[in-house]
């Protein structure tokens, strides 16, 4: 069994009258210690699948194991004990508490998380050792971004779930960024990435899945995928954002 097991998932939300298909019959599995990023166009599904894995969205068909638990079948209270305990989320916004410093924003997970790594620690690990008294507006984007991280961290998970961790961000910036997330998937960390960083996902991740329209449609180690992707539509993506990137 796979550490992550994503099985024919469907999302619908009823917006009224009208019914939009926002996932359909989404299929893939994540072995532990894996680095998985998720590549596709605006409207994909790539939120919506991030929001489900990490509890904060429910699905409308399929069922989402990860370590051999139901997800999907979570009452109320054990979905907020799982985002608080076993899974970390980083956002594309940081998300940090603008009046506490880069500590005290880390030190949040006291009070979610029983057996909290040290802060202190963890800003060390992600670069930030000189920089734990400065509060968020004293930071730049990719100092945020990497105490947002920390925060994760700190609770221990078992996965860390990434949504567009660099959009927000400077290009001179982003690296810093992509550095720490390099070197915990040097560390073994399960990670799953929502991003556009192509470089990134081809170099550094384990497995890249290329989603459209609702639904995964390529999935494969990231070397082979960017170097002969099987699907038109993946080729068709691939290409066009190479030919962004050159202009």
């Amino acid at each position: 069994m796979a550490f992550v097991e994503f099985e024919n998932v469907g999302k619908t939300y009823q917006m009224g009258e009208v019914k939009i298909n926002a996932l359909h019959d989404a299929t893939f599995q994540i072995e532990k210690g894996e680095l998985v990023v998720i590549v596709g166009p605006s409207g994909a599904g790539k939120t919506t699948l991030l929001n489900i894995l990490g509890g904060m969205d429910s699905l409308t068909t399929g069922k989402v194991l990860l370590d051999g638990r139901d997800i999907s079948g979570m009452d109320r209270r054990e979905l907020t004990q799982y985002r608080r305990m076993d899974v970390g989320f980083v956002f594309q916004f940081y998300n940090l508490i603008g009046n506490l410093n880069a500590l005290e924003n880390v030190e949040l997970a006291n009070q979610i998380c029983k057996h909290p790594l040290p802060a202190a620690q963890v800003l060390k690990d992600v670069g930030l050792e000189a920089r734990m008294k400065n509060f968020p507006s004293q930071l730049s984007g990719g100092e945020q971004q990497r105490v947002a991280i920390a925060r994760a961290l700190a609770t221990k998970p078992e996965i860390i779930y990434f949504d567009e961790p660099t959009s927000a961000l400077d290009p001179e910036l982003t690296g810093e960024v992509l550095s720490v997330m390099r070197r915990l998937a040097e560390e073994g960390m399960t990670m799953l990435v929502v991003t556009h960083e192509l470089g990134f996902a081809r170099n550094v991740s384990t497995k890249t899945m290329f989603m459209d329209k609702g639904t995964v449609v390529e999935s494969g180690p990231s070397a082979e995928l960017f170097a002969n992707p099987k699907e038109e539509r993946t080729r068709a993506f691939l290409n066009t954002i190479t030919q962004h990137e050159k202009e």
